[in-house]
């Protein structure tokens, strides 16, 4: 055998090699690659690996598995059993009675207790602002009463000339002896203009602040470098917090790109108070021990007892890699299936599993009114034609689709469900939001907040325009299969 191969040309040895290599490949890949995996998501990346065994292989080795380190992982159990062990403590002082809930939303409510290990808070006040330059002033207000600390915590967070309020406010905290934390997601940093100016702001006034999932492979830093923390809070004092989906950047994000297309981002930021204040503390204490080690003592120590501002039932629902189930996923699929009359949902990325989809297809078969708003322009080509690629489905089970007219990218994400719940937070309705990025979601039970939300979807109504089936049919045929083919990579996770 080895003087039959020494007599093959060498240029017909690499092409035997390469052959039995990249079969080799497909063979081990189809027993690796779709364990523990979701169907679509096995199947895609079957097809890559056996279109190109090489490259599909590296990417698979890259991207292919959003497991944790198991450092991480120890440190996630060990703060979501300190919370789980907090609601234990405060009992059913603060805690919703469930069975007080409307039908199906008990059970969504128990359900993300049990994932999240969150409860349900009651005695809460919430307020929404859609618009960007006012939000940022509101945090600014609220930073500059803190006498205690301030905890902020953004996917993309950037000293320009629109968040300047807001640096200068933590500046001030930090001047008069108020303990500023901040974290910012380290990829994103990297990816946007101002990194340095950014770095240096934050170390030049005296702030605490670390970056989050680092991949930094020389210290020792590293895991699937596209998981990201894709959260957006800020807690003052334990006291006031906000939450949603509004980065702390420009709304333009300082791209070439994105000024060159006029295009802003339009978001959706609430301020809360009560005692759900303390579940965005949780989760910031968490993710401040996952990157530092440091394990903070103000969730041991507070106490909402006294302090009960409003009357909203109030759930934070964190979801991620660090959790053993899709929280945000779960918890989404429930409260749909629970709607009696309407459902409303706003998401910038809107691609689907076969479990949405389903609950979608379910509830219009009732008669309940089911619409959806998201872009009509989008920031992201992958995403953005994946994300054209279900229409055609959901305007054939009657789902109403409004488009978002440029040059604002709607980038608001909730979702209301009938008239008496609603949620709010950072998490697309995507395979990334559910499946890899860090996540934070709050269950809103009460009236006077979905109204208030419903005046944001009359807004979002009066500045879109109807996407009708007939109008779909017409789209040309390079389209369609520019669509289908952004659907199929979208599901390689």
């Amino acid at each position: 055998m080895f003087n039959l191969i020494m007599g093959l040309d060498w240029p017909w040895i690499w092409t035997v090699g390469i052959f039995i290599v990249d079969n080799l490949i497909r063979v081990i890949a189809v027993f690796v690659v779709p364990r523990n995996r979701r169907p679509t998501s096995g199947m895609a990346w079957l097809m890559a690996i056996f279109l190109l065994p090489i490259p599909g292989l590296l990417l698979f080795l890259v991207i292919g598995s959003n497991h944790l380190p198991k450092a991480r992982v120890e440190k996630q159990d060990a703060i979501n059993q300190m919370v789980a062990e907090l609601a234990q403590r405060e009992g059913q002082a603060l805690v919703t009675d469930a069975d007080s809930l409307p039908p199906g939303i008990e059970s969504a409510v128990r359900l993300g207790s049990s994932l999240g290990a969150q409860p349900m808070l009651r005695g809460n006040s919430a307020s929404i602002c859609i618009d960007y330059g006012i939000s940022l002033e509101r945090m600014a207000a609220a930073i500059r009463e803190a006498k205690e600390y301030v905890h902020v915590e953004f996917y993309i967070l950037v000293h320009d000339e629109t968040t300047d309020v807001v640096f200068q406010a933590m500046r001030e905290a930090a001047a008069r002896g108020v303990k500023v934390r901040v974290l910012l997601d380290h990829i994103s940093a990297k990816r946007n203009p101002g990194e340095k100016r950014t770095a240096r702001s934050l170390t030049d006034m005296g702030a605490e602040w670390a970056y989050l999932l680092p991949v930094r492979p020389l210290k020792g830093q590293y895991q699937r470098p596209d998981l990201r923390n894709h959260r957006k809070l800020l807690v003052v004092d334990g006291t006031v917090g906000f939450m949603g989906s509004q980065n702390l950047v420009d709304s333009s994000y300082n791209k070439p790109s994105n000024r060159r297309r006029g295009l802003h981002w339009k978001d959706l930021m609430v301020r809360v108070e009560g005692p759900i204040v303390l579940g965005l503390e949780a989760v910031f204490q968490g993710d401040w021990y996952l990157e530092t080690g440091e394990l903070l003592a103000h969730l041991a120590e507070s106490d909402f007892e006294s302090d009960r501002p409003g009357a909203l039932d109030c759930q934070i629902v964190p979801s991620g890699p660090g959790y053993a189930g899709e929280n945000n996923l779960q918890v989404f699929v429930a409260l749909l299936y629970a709607a009696q009359r309407r459902i409303s949902i706003t998401s910038p990325y809107f691609v689907p599993d076969g479990s949405i989809m389903n609950a979608l297809r379910a509830a219009t078969a009732r008669g309940v009114e089911v619409e959806l708003f998201v872009s009509e322009t989008g920031d992201q080509a992958v995403v953005y034609h994946a994300q054209r690629s279900y229409y055609d489905e959901l305007l054939r089970a009657g789902v109403r689709i409004w488009m978002y007219r440029p040059p604002y990218i709607l980038h608001s994400k909730h979702f209301t469900i009938d008239d008496s719940v609603a949620v709010v937070g950072s998490s697309n309705m995507d395979q990334r939001s559910f499946g890899l990025n860090m996540e934070i979601s709050m269950v809103v039970h009460g009236e006077g907040f979905v109204r208030e939300l419903d005046e944001v979807i009359d807004y979002y109504r009066a500045n879109s325009r109807e996407l009708t089936a007939e109008e779909w049919k017409r789209q040309p045929l390079p389209a369609q299969l520019l669509d289908g083919l952004a659907r199929l990579t979208s599901a390689l996770q």
